[in-house]
């Protein structure tokens, strides 16, 4: 192509090239005077050169830029830099190896730039892109750049397609935005993905789709608001995932997955807004998991699944606003589980599942709210700091092993938990109880819940074993009480006495009986392993005769209770 076939606008651009100056046609009325036709540029940066001593490159801004700009598998030596220009057809540069390509500002109906190399920076900054932008597979030695950028229409399935892209550097979003899916499948970002502010457009479908995502550092999505799925399942982010009030939703499904992820740093979900469902199932965050003050919804269905989550450091739910089931089965986490102030609502279902979880501490505050159930069934946490009005109605307790309960309460005010139990009557859950009290040398509390355990207990038996357990409770309270037995023993020996020294019953054998002494005829009758030989020597009758055997009787039940009493006491040592 020679110079004298170019219009006006077009030997600026030509004559501007050689020495990389820009044309500014922003002075020039819209028209001819800002046209510039695509063949001109592929046939200027394909075969014109620098002038001496200088860097040639393509510098424009506000140019019509008419026909389609193909540059398909072309390599291209020279920067290209078209700021705030209008193309009339959609970009070609499939395959293209660049230096450096700036459409800053630019408005376009498309971009098909899919396996694009650039040496450089690819700036699309500002941009207007009202159909599809397709970078995928594109090498990218520098970064990318889409801030405030807007891709797609309503109505558009794809707004920007960056899959399998590879970037040298960062990939900056902030303020951008997209109607249609934003997909970033298998990209590798060498230093850190920004999205804060970003607007998401893809209501029922995918707003972003970052599946197995590798980054360098950091992914920041804080502000974003998406309607759509917000997908990052098997991202690999060795800095810090930040969500901090993000707005999400997806009514109905999942609003953002992120399940099976590995996060160096930690997360940081603080104040999140999401309408749908929480994947974080499989994911490992070595750093803490903060969802304070964020507010999820799902109604009657799972809100925040965790299941076998793993956290190297804590969990952070103070203030969490929860409206569904919190799943967290089979979760590990090193430090707390912070539920203060959180408010779990599931009414009549299960509104936290922590069961199979292992946890360093848990807490829960007075001014926690739970409807619905809490299932910690086979967990294992360190220390429980929960008041004891803290636990909701329903609780499910069998299987779970904790080693310290704080703050400190008596032990009746612990025991109204345990009766709330969904499965019933749980002995394990008695025992863990009482455990806690024994390693803090208060044996009041090991009884008073031991004592609680036999009546639960006597509760679940037939109508004639409980007879024998109300028997135990009134004599030795089911041998936790011992003073008890001795009382009984004093008061039975006592009127045993009276009664018989007021009333000699009549020897067996006149004359090879010896002399009849009350005290110790009645301890012969109350005491089966001691004999005084007074109760072989002499026979009641009457009513005296049912008097001695009620005292042998009560000296069996006694004699039981107390080597029952003596047994535990000695097994608890």
């Amino acid at each position: 192509m020679e110079i004298r076939d170019l219009t006006p606008a077009e030997r600026r651009v030509w004559r501007a090239f050689p020495r990389g100056r820009r044309v500014d046609f922003t002075d020039r009325p819209p028209g001819p005077e800002r046209t510039v036709r695509a063949k001109v540029l592929r046939a200027l940066l394909l075969t014109q050169g620098a002038a001496d001593g200088e860097v040639a490159s393509l510098r424009m801004t506000a140019a019509r830029i008419t026909g389609r700009l193909d540059l398909k598998y072309a390599t291209v030596e020279h920067p290209v830099s078209l700021h705030g220009c209008h193309f009339d057809e959609v970009p070609f540069l499939y395959g293209a190896r660049v230096r450096q390509f700036n459409l800053q500002g630019s408005h376009l109906p498309g971009l098909d730039a899919a396996t694009i190399h650039v040496d450089g920076v690819l700036r699309v900054t500002g941009c207007r892109v009202t159909g599809l932008a397709r970078l995928g597979g594109a090498r990218i030695s520098g970064a990318l750049f889409c801030d405030g950028a807007e891709f797609g229409s309503p109505g558009v399935a794809t707004a920007l397609e960056l899959n399998h892209v590879s970037v040298g550097r960062d990939l900056y979003g902030v303020g951008l935005a997209a109607h249609g899916t934003v997909r970033l499948n298998g990209a590798e970002v060498t230093g850190k993905v920004n999205l804060r502010d970003a607007v998401l457009d893809a209501p029922g479908g995918t707003a972003l789709n970052a599946k197995l995502l590798t980054v360098g550092s950091n992914v920041s999505l804080d502000e974003l608001q998406a309607q759509g799925e917000v997908r990052l399942h098997g991202a690999r982010i060795p800095g810090q995932l930040g969500l901090t009030g993000a707005r999400l939703s997806e009514p109905g499904g999942t609003a953002l997955d992120v399940g099976a992820v590995v996060i160096g740093s930690g997360a940081d979900l603080t104040g999140l807004q999401a309408e749908g469902r929480i994947e974080l199932h499989d994911a490992t965050v070595t750093g803490p998991l903060d969802l304070s003050r964020a507010r999820l919804t799902a109604p009657g269905g799972v809100v925040l699944d965790a299941t076998s989550l793993t956290v190297g450091s804590n969990v952070v739910l103070h203030r969490l606003q929860a409206e569904g089931r919190v799943e967290l089965r089979g979760a590990t986490i090193s430090g707390q589980l912070n539920c203060a102030g959180a408010r779990f609502t599931n009414p009549g279902e299960t509104a936290l599942r922590a069961s199979s979880c292992t946890i360093g501490e848990l807490w829960l505050r007075e001014d926690s709210l739970i409807e619905g159930a809490v299932n910690l069934r086979r967990s294992q946490i360190d220390m429980v700091h929960a008041e004891p009005g803290a636990w909701p109605d329903v609780v499910k307790l069998d299987g779970f092993v904790y080693t310290a309960l704080n703050p400190r309460r008596p032990a009746r005010e612990r025991l109204p938990l345990l009766e709330r139990d969904d499965d019933g009557y749980v002995p394990f859950a008695y025992e863990q109880l009482a455990a806690s009290y024994r390693r803090i040398g208060d044996e009041a509390g090991v009884r008073a819940v031991q004592l609680a355990r036999q009546r639960r207990h006597r509760g679940t038996l037939p109508w004639y074993a409980r007879i024998w357990g109300y028997l135990q409770e009134v004599t030795v309270g089911y041998g936790f009480k011992p003073l008890r037995a001795a009382a009984w023993l004093v008061a039975l020996l006592a009127a045993g006495t009276a009664a018989f020294g007021l009333h000699h019953p009549p020897p067996l054998k006149p004359d090879e009986t010896p002399g009849f002494n009350a005290l110790f005829y009645t301890l012969d009758l109350l005491l089966p392993i001691i004999d005084f030989g007074q109760e072989k020597a002499f026979k009641p009758q009457g009513g005296y005769q049912w008097l001695s055997y009620a005292l042998i009787l009560a000296g069996w039940v006694l004699a039981t209770t107390i080597i029952t009493g003596i047994t535990r006491a000695l097994s608890r040592q």
